[in-house]
């Protein structure tokens, strides 16, 4: 598996902008405010999509590895995932 890369999201960038998000929150001016909420939001999502990833990398059966046998009984969406699962 590649190390990310710089450009992504690491914990330590999440937890920035969570505090940038709370602190904007307490803004006075109402659009300060909404966008503050927004950043919690969307920090909060990608926080809920990094427990589903894991705990869909944790239950994939090895049969979804694909070889000659299997592999025409993947969807679509798993043709592209396995990949990623280490499969």
């Amino acid at each position: 598996m590649a190390p990310p890369s710089p450009e992504r999201l690491d914990e330590h960038k999440i937890e920035t902008l969570r505090v940038w998000g709370e602190g904007l929150s307490a803004d006075w001016r109402e659009e300060v405010r909404a966008a503050g909420k927004a950043i919690v939001l969307l920090v909060e999502e990608i926080e809920r999509l990094n427990v589903d990833l894991w705990n869909a990398r944790a239950h994939v059966p090895p049969t979804l590895a694909p070889d000659e046998t299997n592999e025409d009984l993947l969807t679509p969406l798993q043709r592209r995932l396995v990949p990623r699962w280490g499969g």
